[in-house]
């Protein structure tokens, strides 16, 4: 089973830039796809993007009108155990709750069924 934390969410205002961590504790971990979601108040969880096993291979969401892979970036470090998010430009909009999880199906998935172990979540405020 592996146990994922996320970090470094906060506060913000409009255009600025945060980093999140998600460290992973379990021996599989670089086995595994991983990726991010959100949620909105009010809103249902969405995909944000996921990273393949190797760390060669991310996609995005392509329903977003201003799609989120042009201002956010997901990595990781396989030796650290730990996926990140990077998000630039960041608009009010992206104010959420940031989760990380497995991934549990090879391929391209972003539903969230297909994902597991999920992280207790970083909040992200972002100010107008």
């Amino acid at each position: 089973q592996v146990h994922l934390v996320e970090s470094g969410g906060g506060s913000v205002q409009a255009g600025g830039s945060l980093r999140l961590s998600c460290a992973a504790n379990g021996r599989t971990f670089g086995g595994y796809g991983m990726g991010w979601f959100r949620q909105a108040p009010g809103k249902e969880r969405e995909f944000v993007g996921a990273i393949h096993w190797n760390g060669l291979i991310t996609y995005y969401p392509n329903s977003y009108a201003d799609s989120v892979k042009d201002r956010f970036t997901i990595s990781r470090n396989n030796a650290k155990t730990t996926v990140y998010l990077q998000m630039n430009s960041l608009k009010p909009e992206d104010t959420a709750v940031y989760y990380c999880a497995l991934r549990l199906v090879a391929g391209f998935s972003t539903d969230e069924t297909h994902f597991g172990s999920w992280g207790q979540g970083t909040q992200v405020t972002v100010s107008s």
